[in-house]
């Protein structure tokens, strides 16, 4: 049986505005036991993502406040995308080669 990144995907994310706080954002990661949040555009489409190891190597590891670091400081923008229709080894070769954890779908 072949999978697909449609099989796989997480439906239930995050989103929040680009300026919540870090701090804000990493209460709700937490409570929600989530691993990123997605910064959306107001089309809807993602602008950026913030993965716990941002907050952690651009905010706690610079001791940096996390109640003044705003999203959009910290947040990736460039999010790398597959189709729902791509097999799981595709979306498994794409996060080798860039070197992420993570695809949007």
């Amino acid at each position: 049986m072949v999978l697909f990144a449609r099989d796989i995907v997480e439906k239930d994310f995050i989103t929040m505005r680009p300026e919540t706080s870090v701090r804000e954002a990493s209460k709700v990661m937490a409570e929600r036991k989530h691993g990123f949040v997605i910064i959306p555009k107001a089309d809807g489409s993602p602008e950026g993502i913030v993965t716990e190891w941002d907050i952690l190597a651009k905010v706690v590891a610079e001791g940096k406040d996390p109640s003044r670091v705003r999203l959009q400081e910290i947040m990736t923008t460039s999010i790398v995308s597959v189709n729902a229709s791509d097999g799981i080894s595709q979306v498994a070769q794409v996060m080798t080669e860039r070197g992420i954890r993570r695809v949007v779908v």
